[in-house]
């Protein structure tokens, strides 16, 4: 007994954490994508920033591959509590957020830095009130997708036609826009649908040549950027978890959140580079539509943007303004940052 006292009056005398040192609040990050893959990479770089910069005061485990929450469910994850910390598509909750689908139409150079630098300016300019049930980190975005398919080539929207395309959300409208049959499956069953012949193609960006070996199951890639699909994903936090963070913490997160949209748009292209180099190693055939070609494409998908405006009027929600300042920020972007080149 005497020796615990020595041991309290000591510790009572001494500044700092000697004897006590404050818990760190452990906070607990639901991510889609598997472990391995480049923006997962990304986000853990994000997590342990946010570590440093807090000072010891959070820890982030991350879960990856959906075992937490699956990419469907994640955002509803989110909300209930049963993740701090969750990123997936915004897509893979169709209808649910209307106005952000803004971000996913058509109309991207190739580089990933300015569909995620559009994607985040789009929700902090709008705070759309869709997302308002978490707290909204950042928004990224990949490059637009292009069309792998197993036999048949789609050099032409007649070639098309009939062919039955692995996609999700408005990736759905530009495959059907173009004549191609949507499934709706899951980005992690895409290999064995296509290994079993169960979809004849899928949508997706060069990078999954690597980070899903899609390469291994498709022999040609039509890659067209202006009508290609864009998929905008979020990192969100639970509203209630927010709200207990420390003022400190809080402002760490939300300084280096700012950030990554772009760090993470850099971190794209760079998989999308390695994903062509590596495409071309393994025999992927590369399609590249010809001018009049690509007019046609651009006419098919006119309808979508229409859609968009129409929908979002009966919703009483702001499209117009939003889909202007949209490609105002394409526009801009445009200018500052190159698309990548495919030799």
């Amino acid at each position: 007994m005497l020796m615990v006292m020595l041991f309290l009056i000591v510790c009572l005398s001494l500044p700092g954490p000697v004897c006590s040192q404050e818990k760190a609040i452990e906070l607990s990050f639901s991510n889609f994508l598997p472990a391995e893959y480049h923006i997962t990479k990304a986000l853990m770089e994000w997590s342990r920033e946010i570590e440093k910069r807090a000072g010891g005061k959070v820890k982030i485990t991350m879960h990856h591959s959906g075992t937490l929450t699956s990419a469907t469910a994640n955002y509803e994850g989110v909300v209930r509590g049963l993740s701090d910390i969750g990123h997936s598509c915004l897509a893979y909750t169709k209808g649910r957020f209307p106005l952000m689908e803004v971000v996913d139409l058509p109309g991207y150079p190739f580089n990933a830095i300015i569909t995620s630098r559009v994607a985040h300016e789009v929700y902090k300019k709008f705070k759309p009130k869709e997302l308002d049930d978490t707290h909204v980190l950042f928004i990224h975005a990949h490059i637009p997708g292009g069309i792998y398919t197993r036999a048949k080539p789609a050099k032409t929207l007649e070639d098309l036609k009939g062919q039955r395309i692995r996609c999700t959300g408005l990736s759905a409208n530009i495959i059907k826009a173009l004549g191609g049959t949507p499934v709706a499956l899951p980005k992690g069953d895409q290999y064995e649908s296509l290994q079993r012949g169960l979809v004849d193609g899928t949508v997706g960006p060069p990078n999954e040549v690597k980070g899903y070996r899609v390469a291994e199951v498709t022999k040609y890639f039509t890659m067209y950027p202006k009508v290609g699909y864009v998929t905008a994903m979020y990192v969100v936090m639970n509203l209630k978890k927010w709200n207990s963070l420390p003022p400190d913490v809080q402002k760490v997160f939300t300084e280096v959140s700012d950030k990554w949209a772009e760090y993470t748009g850099k971190a794209w292209n760079d998989g999308e580079l390695e994903g062509i180099k590596l495409g071309k190693q393994v025999g992927l055939n590369f399609i590249f539509l010809p001018a009049n070609e690509a007019v046609r494409w651009d006419k098919a998908i006119q309808p979508l943007f229409e859609d968009y405006l129409k929908n979002m009027q009966g919703k009483g929600l702001p499209g117009k303004e939003v889909l202007d300042y949209r490609n105002t920020l394409i526009d801009q972007y445009g200018k500052m940052y190159p698309p990548l080149k495919f030799d």
